[in-house]
């Protein structure tokens, strides 16, 4: 009914739950850190939301062509990149500007009407919501070509 367990066991086992413990908290501390640098605020990352069709690689592409992409950095309200400097708001407005350029792999169909663009500046998160509107998209229905068949 008893389990005997030796000394040495018990002294092992301890030692290998503080490890795993101290590991975990070790770990999370490394994330709660602050990722300011000398430089500012990183910029972390580019969530897409609202999209239904449209890529979020395709999408991710240009709004990382205005700057806004990993390994800019945010210093106060300029963005900063490894090729010029701009003001945030600039950089904002021509990610919106961007976003909506952005088009269906393959075709020239722009369904993006309207891109919404918000950055944690404290963070370094990137927030793009599009809406995707198919009553403004202008597709080709007629057809110009005529098949003909030959039997034979």
């Amino acid at each position: 009914m008893f389990i005997k367990v030796r000394r040495d066991t018990i002294i092992i086992l301890t030692l290998a739950f503080l490890l795993i413990v101290s590991g975990r908290v070790m770990s999370y501390m490394a994330f709660a850190e602050s990722p300011a640098t000398d430089q500012g605020i990183p910029i972390s990352g580019v969530m897409i939301k609202g999209n239904n069709l449209v890529p979020t690689d395709s999408i991710r592409a240009n709004i990382y062509a205005s700057g806004l992409r990993p390994g800019s950095y945010i210093n106060g309200s300029t963005l900063i990149t490894d090729k010029r400097e701009l003001p945030l708001n600039e950089a904002i407005s021509n990610a919106q500007q961007f976003a909506t350029l952005t088009t269906i792999p393959g075709t020239r169909l722009t369904p993006i009407v309207a891109a919404d663009v918000k950055v944690d500046s404290t963070t370094g998160s990137v927030t793009v919501t599009v809406v995707e509107d198919w009553s403004q998209v202008q597709v080709n229905t007629t057809s110009s070509t005529t098949s003909s068949y030959t039997t034979g």
